[in-house]
């Protein structure tokens, strides 16, 4: 059973929460939700096929250490195009497109134990892959 919480912010807006509760005998005691860490990996590559292969390798040094990982989940891929003219001078209708595709996979480990973390950091990925770690 939980319950909903309405609180007023400093700013004036209310935040609503949920509260999980629990009976023990006939009172009903609040629970605190529980506290988990989490490392957050980023990764991002031009090239899908290496982000891919990547992050299998991120997930199975993770999976051989017991850790409990959430993805990946694929993120937006950014696009950044240019147009330039193929002239220096005349010939403005004559134009040449370009575009770089940047690909983005999150990968989740929950409740990291340092044997992950260090074999983690000491993973060999190949280049152009880049990762961004974050405790959250």
């Amino acid at each position: 059973m939980a319950t909903t919480v309405a609180t007023k912010s400093k700013v004036g807006k209310v935040t609503i929460s949920k509260i999980p509760r629990t009976k023990v005998g006939s009172k009903k005691v609040a629970t605190a939700p529980s506290v988990e860490h989490k490392l957050r990996i980023r990764v991002r590559a031009y090239e899908h096929k290496i982000l891919d292969l990547s992050v299998k390798q991120i997930m199975d040094t993770a999976a051989r250490f017991d850790a409990t990982v959430v993805g990946p989940v694929p993120l937006p891929t950014e696009t950044k195009r240019w147009t330039v003219n193929r002239s220096t001078f005349v010939h403005k209708d004559a134009r040449e497109q370009f575009e770089m595709r940047v690909h983005k996979r999150l990968v989740d480990i929950l409740n990291p134990s340092p044997k992950v973390i260090e074999a983690l950091t000491n993973l060999n990925l190949p280049s152009g892959v880049t990762i961004d770690v974050k405790m959250v």
